[in-house]
């Protein structure tokens, strides 16, 4: 049987606005592609990096972005509700932001087993390091568990015609202090890390990203092209 084939596109340090239109192009023309029966069309896979930006999903409260406008203004960071789901996070240089545009027709018609498979491809990454984490019920993300557990990587989706868009904040090298401005998605007893916080020294970017989608290779099974 045939493996559904997904494009990637490592885009690098790149304006949020300008990733989300790229995103949308992407997304929009894999829609249109179903809609003329294209058979198997490719999926897409974006990795990048962003300035300092916070997000907040459609279901999200403004009130848990700490920051008013001069604050972001001095900080550099810019702000966009958005229309993915979950509440609000930050992205940032060193933490690696990936958009997976795949039509889940071609893999299975179930958004919250795609949501597991997301987190599940962080744990194995990280596993591929030495540092252990887990889900914690009723809360989406990846976690290393501790007193307070600590979130390593936050998701948000939205999702079309089974063909979805948004998806992974994963802190690599991330500079937490720009979390202090926020209730990072809505949970207020939590903490918030990074892996070069957690093994105590630098870690290679481009390597976690390789790892990651090889990681998201096997999980989802699909080439790479």
């Amino acid at each position: 049987m045939t493996q559904p084939k997904v494009q990637v596109h490592d885009l690098g340090l790149i304006n949020y606005q300008d990733a989300w239109d790229y995103q949308e192009k992407l997304f929009n023309n894999l829609i249109e592609q179903k809609r003329l029966g294209a058979s198997m069309p490719h999926n897409q896979l974006i990795l990048c990096e962003h300035p300092h930006v916070y997000t907040l999903g459609k279901s999200g409260d403004a009130g848990n972005l700490l920051a008013d406008q001069k604050m972001l203004e001095d900080m550099d960071a810019q702000f966009y509700k958005i229309n993915r789901g979950g509440d609000i996070t930050y992205h940032g240089p060193g933490q690696l932001v990936v958009y997976p545009i795949f039509d889940l027709e071609q893999f299975f018609k179930d958004i919250h087993k795609y949501m597991r498979f997301l987190e599940e491809s962080v744990i194995m990454t990280l596993a591929n390091y030495g540092i252990e984490a887990e889900r914690i019920n009723g809360l989406t993300g990846v976690w290393i568990p501790g007193n307070p557990s600590r979130k390593i990587a936050a998701f948000g989706v939205k999702c079309s015609r089974w063909v979805t868009m948004h998806g992974i904040g994963y802190n690599v090298a991330t500079d937490l202090s720009y979390f202090d401005k926020i209730v990072p998605c809505g949970i207020t007893d939590k903490a918030v890390t990074s892996m070069a916080k957690e093994l105590a020294k630098p870690v290679a970017f481009s390597e976690v990203k390789d790892q990651l989608v090889s990681n998201m290779s096997k999980l989802f099974g699909f080439d790479i092209i």
